[in-house]
């Protein structure tokens, strides 16, 4: 059974991951959500204003109403650099999904690895959580080593699963962690 928590605020030791506050958008907007290099590896589409992100920001803040909610701004130095949240997740399976995405001028730093490690920790330790699943377009192979460094295990690769913004085929390589899998 799932202890859920909401979007506790998490320490690294370089980072706070934490939840959104209202006058977060701005930081988002310019740090990741107007990034092209962002936006080619992840399912939304960059920001063309910052009244666009204002709104998302009020959703997510809105939605911490619900204790199972789990999204939390990366936050390097009281910079927010990026996002990490679970994306879906199913009660009776005790599994989720997390997604990720971190501003490109924070790319091969080792900082997502260390929010990704701590998130893990928490939803599996704290929550509950037996399975969390990842995945990432295979030409992405940056992403997939982040989650072989987080003790996920390669489960396979979809071949052309989804379609990337450009019109071409993507495939879909996925990832998990088992709660047995860090004892």
């Amino acid at each position: 059974m799932l202890n859920h928590s909401g979007s506790r605020i998490l320490h690294t030791e370089h980072l706070v991951l934490r939840p959104y506050r209202p006058d977060d958008s701005a930081q988002i907007f310019r740090n990741w959500a107007s990034d092209t290099k962002v936006a080619d590896h992840v399912s939304w589409d960059v920001h063309s204003s910052s009244e666009m992100t204002q709104s998302l920001v009020k959703q997510w803040v809105e939605s911490y109403a619900s204790p199972t909610v789990y999204r939390w701004g990366i936050e390097q130095e009281g910079v927010l650099i990026g996002d990490i949240a679970v994306v879906r997740w199913q009660e009776k399976e005790e599994s989720c999904e997390i997604g990720y995405c971190l501003g490109s001028r924070y790319w091969n730093r080792g900082l997502m690895t260390e929010a990704l490690k701590r998130v893990i920790d928490y939803l599996m330790d704290d929550v509950g959580f037996h399975r969390i699943m990842l995945c990432h377009d295979t030409k992405n192979p940056a992403s997939g080593r982040v989650m072989e460094k987080c003790g996920l295990k390669k489960e396979g690769v979809f071949r052309e699963m989804k379609k990337r913004k450009d019109g071409t085929w993507m495939d879909v390589a996925f990832y998990a962690v088992l709660s047995k899998d860090r004892k």
